[in-house]
């Protein structure tokens, strides 16, 4: 009896190895890809393309509409391609071309927040999404509660964000504190989904995609955080 029970917990063990090993490598590819959009924000404000492109949004009264629909385009691409079983070549191009696109959708805030207000504004902003993340991470994993049930908040949330941002783009008004308060609980809500998917439903060849989903997570927080703590920053 001993033995057959030894031989079952061996055999769990042995099929948790491999998920242990995918998590692992979706993590550091995560990281990874957090200090490949460093480095490219670092080379585009010491080239003076981040305050090229700072300058085109905020001079420019569509510059936002312009930037964010190139950016769908290039999201719903390099996902696909970071998707691409069987393509190791192809799933870094889709990770790094994201990086490269959410780097260059962020030149303009980041380029305000740090040379018109403070390099604090950016850390600060940083600093919470990164604590937010690692909260929300350890809640997933340390619940066992699996929050795909929110899939359908997600997908509807971000059209009704996405109209709300056209719309206020297009009629030239100020969303608010309230929707930016609101966009870092449904990016919170969005991290929560997107590790228990993660988690549960990515096969294990698939760590570069689950990167990138976890990234884009983290990079929406970042992005209204941010703007959540210029607009504090703003009022002083």
């Amino acid at each position: 009896m001993n033995d057959r029970v030894s031989h079952v917990e061996s055999a769990v063990i042995a099929g948790q190895r491999p998920r242990a090993a995918f998590l692992a490598r979706t993590y550091n590819h995560l990281l990874g890809a957090i200090v490949a959009f460093i480095g490219v924000e670092i080379v585009l404000f010491k080239t003076g393309a981040a305050q090229s492109i700072a300058q085109f949004v905020f001079n420019s009264g569509k510059g936002w509409l312009l930037i964010l629909g190139g950016f769908m385009l290039a999201s719903y691409l390099f996902n696909a391609l970071a998707a691409k079983r069987g393509s190791a070549a192809l799933q870094y191009v889709g990770l790094g071309g994201f990086v490269v696109a959410e780097a260059l959708l962020f030149a303009a805030p980041l380029y305000y927040a740090w040379a018109m207000m403070s390099p604090s504004v950016v850390k600060n902003a940083a600093m919470f999404t990164l604590i937010a993340f690692a909260a929300l991470t350890a809640i997933v994993y340390y619940t066992g509660k699996d929050f795909t049930f929110l899939r359908s908040f997600i997908i509807w949330g971000g059209f009704l964000a996405m109209g709300l941002i056209v719309l206020g783009a297009l009629a030239g008004f100020n969303l608010g504190t309230f929707f930016t308060v609101a966009m870092i609980g449904y990016a919170g809500a969005s991290i929560l989904y997107t590790t228990s998917s993660v988690l549960q439903d990515y096969p294990d060849g698939y760590h570069v995609a689950g990167a990138l989903a976890l990234f884009s997570a983290v990079m929406l927080m970042f992005w209204y955080v941010l703007q959540f703590v210029m607009s504090f920053a703003g009022s002083d």
